[in-house]
């Protein structure tokens, strides 16, 4: 697939065309698994420019029709990416099927990907096959006695790591990712983070084994120094000390120099980035419910087919609701996919209800929240009536009135078996 594709319209990978050759970075990512000593995510202003932060988070319904209304005001964008504001791999499900709807809408566009590389490994053939031509990592150190200076954890699955075994850990899946993208003829990136006194002398040691593993460009970025992180208090390298970190990575491998330090929701030109004007588009585009057309009717996790009344994780059926007339009628019931099979149950049951545009649940995990976005039918956490909620998916109103989230994500109710995001 990326044999048609012009692979030098890549502003980032090719200095040349930055001033005609646009980005897009779709937010459909806000999880992340590891916690790095310089960052800090929970702050967004439209005026600041640093990895991170976005001014929402789209699913993957809603980040394609952001980025058909951002292509009709905004042409010269050739590239759609992914990078956050938490990790494309921490959140797989909403970053390959985002990958999947713009490969099949936007064929001529190339698609690429911003990553620490920890979750990558398990999705290398399915980013070939969509046609992934760039993927851009963050490689801080080869030397775990330095990254464990700039790693606070890493979680692998479930499991959380500190100390020297995150830094080995992250590592030993960065390479992997790497060689295996270069197997598969994927353009690689490395960006490693200038931290004074940190690994401002490991540079050369880094770009050496990176052009040892195949890597096609380093980015020497410099760390922005960011309130309540624990490298707050390092100033951010100044001009002389990024000058030489480059000069000596460069013995080893090309060096971007023109890097702006993208948002995840960063749009337009590398030097006339447009991600405050489009600002409103993307919170418009963030409350848009999935599309009508060939999802008639709604899904109700209820005890008696009245009330929304019953977590996912205990549901057994599913009532199936559509319109009738100037009411609603139930349409039929539907059994849930057995608990035992972790994340394929909740794919397994977003199939289930994929002519259907919502799901009506008085509680719901992480994990199939992600599959159900994913495939484009809303969920939408309730108390009360399904009629109440039934008005306001067919007939327009914000389901956030509707909603009434339990916090810890789990309802720990008489049933619950525990399969993935807390309970559901």
């Amino acid at each position: 697939m990326t044999a048609r594709l012009d692979l030098t319209r890549h502003p980032c990978f090719n200095a040349e065309v930055k001033g005609e050759c646009g980005r897009i970075h779709l937010p459909v990512a806000p999880r992340c698994n590891i916690k790095c000593n310089y960052c800090n995510r929970k702050y967004d202003c439209v005026n600041e420019s640093r990895p991170g932060v976005a001014g929402g988070v789209l699913s993957p319904a809603q980040a394609v029709a952001y980025l058909e209304e951002v292509l009709e005001k905004e042409p010269r964008i050739s590239v759609v990416g992914i990078a956050g504001p938490g990790d494309p791999f921490a959140n797989p499900v909403e970053t390959l099927e985002t990958l999947r709807r713009v490969r099949e809408k936007f064929p001529h566009l190339l698609i690429c990907l911003a990553t620490n590389g920890l979750g990558l490994p398990p999705h290398l053939d399915e980013l070939a096959a969509i046609g992934v031509s760039h993927v851009t990592i963050t490689v801080n150190a080869v030397d775990p006695a330095i990254g464990e200076k700039i790693f606070a954890w890493v979680r692998d699955g479930k499991v959380i790591y500190r100390g020297v075994k995150a830094a080995e850990l992250l590592l030993q899946r960065q390479l992997e990712s790497i060689c295996g993208l270069k197997a598969r003829g994927i353009v690689v990136k490395v960006n490693f983070i200038v931290i004074p006194g940190i690994n401002d002398h490991h540079a050369e040691e880094v770009a050496r084994k990176m052009k040892e593993v195949g890597v096609d460009l380093l980015n020497c970025m410099p760390m922005y120094p960011n309130a309540d992180t624990v490298f707050e208090h390092i100033p951010e390298p100044d001009r002389e000390m990024l000058d030489g970190v480059r000069a000596t990575a460069e013995r080893h491998l090309p060096q971007m120099r023109h890097c702006t330090r993208c948002r995840a929701d960063a749009v337009g030109l590398l030097g006339e980035d447009r991600s405050a004007e489009f600002s409103g588009c993307l919170r418009k585009c963030s409350k848009l419910l999935p599309a009508a057309k060939n999802r008639p009717y709604v899904a109700v996790a209820t005890l008696e087919g009245i009330l929304v009344n019953q977590h996912l994780g205990e549901a057994t059926h599913l009532q199936i609701w559509g319109e009738n007339g100037d009411g609603y009628q139930l349409v039929e019931v539907r059994a849930t996919p057995k608990p035992g099979s972790g994340m394929r149950r909740w794919q397994q049951l977003a199939e289930l209800v994929a002519d259907c545009r919502a799901l009506l649940v008085s509680g719901i995990g992480d994990n199939p929240r992600q599959a159900l976005e994913a495939a484009g039918v809303l969920p939408v956490e309730m108390s009360g009536f399904i009629e109440s909620g039934l008005e306001v998916i067919y007939h327009g109103g914000s389901p956030e009135a509707l909603k009434q989230r339990r916090r810890g994500g789990c309802a720990k109710g008489a049933g619950c078996q525990g399969d993935g995001g807390g309970c559901g």
